[in-house]
């Protein structure tokens, strides 16, 4: 497989419900509840591509353009930006849309960097 083809295999959408124990008190999706969801999608997105263990390093960058109200459904979409020796970047894209329409716009964006480890917790290379 080309790095190219495993960059695209590596890509990763989940759906979630916005339900309102994860809204705050605009009712709409807690900024926190955002980050946490759109860390473990790279996470995931990261692992896939490399099937080593991986960690964050940062989180480089999140724009909330659109608020995300209780009662909607997200995705959120990982994706690979970048790999170096010992890390690589990934792109998570959270889309809104409504449950009972076909509405649906890009919400929040933002980059992960993450850094695999050996069993040692030392860095390792991620193309080996």
């Amino acid at each position: 497989m080309t790095i190219e083809e495993k960059i695209q295999s590596a890509e990763t959408r989940i759906f979630k419900a916005v339900f309102p124990n994860t809204t705050n008190h605009y009712d709409t999706l807690f900024g926190g509840t955002a980050m946490m969801m759109m860390d473990e999608v790279a996470f995931i997105t990261a692992t896939r591509f490399s099937r080593q263990r991986m960690v964050t390093i940062s989180s480089d960058r999140i724009d909330f353009t659109k608020p995300i109200p209780a009662g909607t459904i997200v995705e959120l979409v990982g994706s690979i930006t970048h790999i170096g020796n010992t890390s690589m970047k990934v792109k998570v894209d959270i889309f809104v849309e409504q449950m009972y329409s076909d509405h649906r716009e890009k919400a929040v964006s933002g980059e992960f960097s993450f850094v695999a480890i050996d069993e040692n917790k030392k860095p390792t290379a991620i193309l080996k």
